[in-house]
């Protein structure tokens, strides 16, 4: 089976509309982060982001909704969200760009290694490993602490050190998840020969 069990083939489903709206708020957090410098309602976005994140695997498993294409949305979300909010994070020189270059580090990793290899034998993912999930978490939270932490008063000194602690932490449990992801699509790849073109046209 090619990825994670899934139960429908729909695209309209609530947690299918739920990862579209997220994707939506990737380019309204970049205009309020770098054009209107409106640091309140980014974090409201990125804290809808988190929350909808949590929200549409529960009532995919709950409501017997999980898709196909919910398998490829939900990780595109994420990985969106904390790529758009690591650029404008650096842009506006909140983080360093070497944090960018770090997490970024990862998925070209596993993009330009495994799934290329992933993709000709008809997997369309690999199953959510709870690192992942836990690292994804610990990034989205991280990052509404650390826009919070812009400032000198005691609590933006509160919310900074805490969302770099979160950062940290996400950082490690992503790498850690990534190498993860890159032994068991190794072991996928040397178990399982290359499909058919013709098996792969019928799949799709």
């Amino acid at each position: 089976m090619a990825g994670e069990p899934y139960d429908t083939e729909r695209v309209l489903t609530v947690p299918n509309i739920l990862s579209f709206i997220r994707l939506l708020g990737v380019p309204l957090f970049l205009w309020l982060l770098l054009e209107r410098q409106s640091d309140v309602w980014a974090v409201v976005v990125l804290v809808v982001g988190g929350a909808t994140d949590w929200l549409d695997g529960k009532l995919a498993r709950s409501w017997h909704q999980r898709s196909r294409l919910g398998q490829v949305l939900d990780p595109l979300a994420d990985r969106l969200y904390i790529l758009a909010t690591l650029l404008g994070f650096a842009i506006r020189e909140i983080v360093p760009w070497w944090l960018v270059a770090l997490l970024a580090a990862r998925d070209v990793l596993m993009f330009t290694t495994i799934w290329p290899a992933l993709r000709r034998r008809g997997f369309v993912s690999l199953p959510v490993h709870f690192l992942g999930k836990a690292a994804t978490f610990a990034l989205l939270y991280a990052f509404p602490l650390v826009l919070l932490g812009v400032g000198d008063d005691a609590w933006h000194t509160a919310a900074r050190v805490a969302g770099w602690a979160f950062v940290i932490w996400g950082a490690g449990l992503y790498w850690w998840s990534g190498l993860l992801y890159i032994g068991q699509g190794v072991e996928v790849i040397r178990r399982i020969p290359v499909e058919p073109a013709a098996s792969a046209n019928e799949r799709a």
